[in-house]
C-alpha cells in the first residue's frame, strides 16, 4: 500500500512503517540505511533490558535495540520472522528490532499530528507525531530518543 499526496511533493515526507505487537509505527526513511532479517545478537553485560546486544554488520559492531522493550510493550522473543531496521542516528549506525516491516508511506507534512497530551510520558518521549491515514493510526518514532547517547557509545 502506497499513500501518495497529490499536492506539492516538496512538502511530502517518506516513512518506513513497521509492526510491533499488532501496532503500527514508522521512522523517517532518510534515517534508514537497510532492512535485514534477524541475526542473533551477542549480549553485552550491564546493558539496559531493551538492548539485545550487538551484531557484526560487514565489520561494524552494530548495537540492536528491542523496540518493543524500549516502548514498555514487553520484550520480544526474536525469531526468523523479525526484522532489524538499520538506522543512522546522529553519527552512529544502530539497529532496531521490530516484528515486521510493512510499507513505504509518502504523506504530506500536514498529515503529521502532535502526540496527544493524554498519552503516557513514555509515548510523549518516544512518539514524535501521529499519522491518521486510511483508518490507520501510525506513530512516528523519535529515533534520537530511542537510542540514547550512552547505548550507542557502548558499542
Amino acid at each position: 500500500m502506497h499513500h501518495t499526496d497529490e499536492s506539492n511533493h516538496s512538502d511530502s515526507l517518506e516513512f518506513i512503517t513497521f509492526h510491533i505487537a499488532d501496532e503500527e509505527y514508522c521512522v523517517d526513511i532518510m534515517a534508514v540505511r537497510e532492512i535485514r532479517g534477524w541475526t542473533r545478537a551477542t549480549a553485552l553485560p550491564h546493558t539496559p533490558e531493551y538492548v539485545c546486544g550487538v551484531i557484526n554488520l560487514r565489520g561494524t559492531v552494530l548495537p540492536i535495540i528491542d523496540l518493543a522493550a524500549r516502548l514498555s510493550l514487553g520484550k520480544a522473543q526474536p525469531s526468523s520472522r523479525h526484522v532489524i531496521i538499520v538506522l543512522q542516528v546522529r553519527d552512529q549506525i544502530v539497529g532496531l528490532l521490530v516484528d515486521a516491516v510493512s510499507d513505504i508511506l509518502t504523506v504530506a507534512a500536514t498529515e503529521l499530528h502532535s502526540t496527544p497530551s493524554v498519552s503516557s510520558e513514555i509515548a510523549k518521549v518516544f512518539v514524535k507525531s501521529v499519522l491518521a491515514i486510511d483508518k490507520r493510526m501510525i506513530r512516528l518514532i523519535d529515533v534520537e530518543r530511542v537510542f540514547p547517547e550512552q547505548v550507542s557509545d557502548a558499542a
